[in-house]
């Protein structure tokens, strides 16, 4: 009998566990997304680049610009890959 209180107990537990969790999942998905930030500040980007000398390539991901002018390797600008999303 105590057995069963015990699991029974367990169980309900995880099922408010599992309630919690998906509810806040859902919650955050309707949250909306903050304002961009002021100009001079670094901002989150994915943008991969190669060197056409070498082959060497490069991913950025903070920029003070969404789009940042490309950097040199090798004396050359470095080509845009594709951006990462």
């Amino acid at each position: 009998m105590f057995d069963t209180i015990v699991w029974v107990g367990i169980g309900l537990a995880m099922v408010w566990l599992i309630w919690k969790v998906g509810l806040g999942m859902l919650r955050s998905m309707t949250s909306s997304l903050p304002p961009p930030p002021p100009s001079g500040e670094m901002r989150r980007i994915n943008v991969r680049y190669r060197c056409t000398v070498c082959g060497m390539e490069l991913k950025l991901t903070l920029a003070p610009d969404q789009n940042p002018p490309p950097p040199k390797h090798c004396l050359e600008e470095m080509q845009l890959v594709a951006p990462v999303d």
